[in-house]
């Protein structure tokens, strides 16, 4: 039989030590080995984004992408365009207000909204993040078709003419704020 290793505070800290060190070192080989799929979810999570919010088109957005700084915060612009004709461009856009997250609005080329695609939020579940289905084309908060223009979107609460989620006006007036950020640059 082995001897038994003594209980003292060295001791207890090279134990615990040592344990760190293997499962931090087993977190980044995890971590490596899947960094590569992960992102490619993630850039085939946003094309598909592209193609939902935008009408058909035969160009690669991702590649003619455009970056804007806006309030503290960037947004994405890809230009769609079928037969080299724009057809529409999806911006990915955030708020800092409410839901804390990004969406995907689709334009056409005459500035009216022809859809959108909630990228990521955190909202409360059953709550705020009915936005996914609420503001979408027949829904009863319905912005496709609607151009924000220079005033923008906002709720019916603050004279608008949208539809706020029921008990979550604050997420989408933060929504609305996403949007619109989008439609003014």
């Amino acid at each position: 039989m082995g001897k038994k290793l003594e209980s003292s505070f060295k001791n207890m800290v090279l134990v615990l030590f040592l344990v760190t060190l293997v499962s931090s070192a087993a977190v980044g080989v995890v971590n490596s080995l899947t960094s590569g799929l992960i992102e490619k979810v993630k850039i085939e999570k946003q094309v598909q984004a592209i193609r939902a919010v935008v009408p058909a088109f035969d160009n690669d957005p991702m590649t003619e992408k455009q970056i804007v700084k806006v309030d503290g915060g960037e947004l994405e612009f890809y230009p769609a365009k079928a037969n080299g004709q724009l057809v529409g461009t999806a911006i990915k856009t955030f708020t800092n207000n409410g839901f804390g997250g990004l969406i995907m609005v689709g334009f056409t080329p005459d500035g009216s909204i022809y859809n959108y695609s909630v990228l990521s939020h955190k909202e409360t579940p059953g709550l705020g993040s009915k936005m996914d289905t609420w503001f979408v084309k027949g829904a009863k908060g319905d912005i496709t078709g609607k151009t924000p223009g220079t005033q923008g979107l906002q709720v019916s609460k603050d004279g608008g003419n949208v539809d706020a989620i029921t008990a979550a006006t604050i997420s989408s007036r933060a929504f609305l704020d996403a949007v619109n950020r989008a439609a003014k640059a």
